[in-house]
């Protein structure tokens, strides 16, 4: 049996999302969410994506150190992982892109009811 936390480890978490089909790596450049290391090169804007997950992680030895890994999925069926620190080592551009794609997410909960 599995301990709490090595179930919880990101590398674990992101072994078990690439089983379910998030097999894909992002990255945002310039507002946008880019597909890494294969030959398509696809880019999102926030209103093209849906947060399906996501996971937050604290480092072991310093609470500073803590990330975040988003499970997403594109409107064209692509299904993928990013990850991006949290607090004081955010990535500005990366949350500024989720920040979007979160308030587009209330929107259209709002506007379905």
């Amino acid at each position: 049996m599995q301990d709490k936390e090595e179930e919880r480890s990101l590398i674990n978490v992101e072994k078990k999302l690439n089983q379910d089909g998030f097999t894909q790596d992002f990255n945002v450049v310039d507002g946008r969410l880019q597909t890494i290391g294969n030959d398509s090169n696809k880019s999102y804007a926030p209103d093209e994506v849906t947060i399906v997950d996501f996971y937050r992680f604290e480092g072991e030895s310093d609470p500073d150190d803590m990330s975040i890994l988003y499970a997403i999925e594109a409107n064209d069926g692509v299904k993928g992982t990013i990850s991006s620190a949290y607090g004081v080592y955010a990535d500005s551009d990366t949350l500024e892109f989720f920040t979007k794609v979160e308030d587009l997410g209330k929107n259209l909960t709002k506007d379905h009811k």
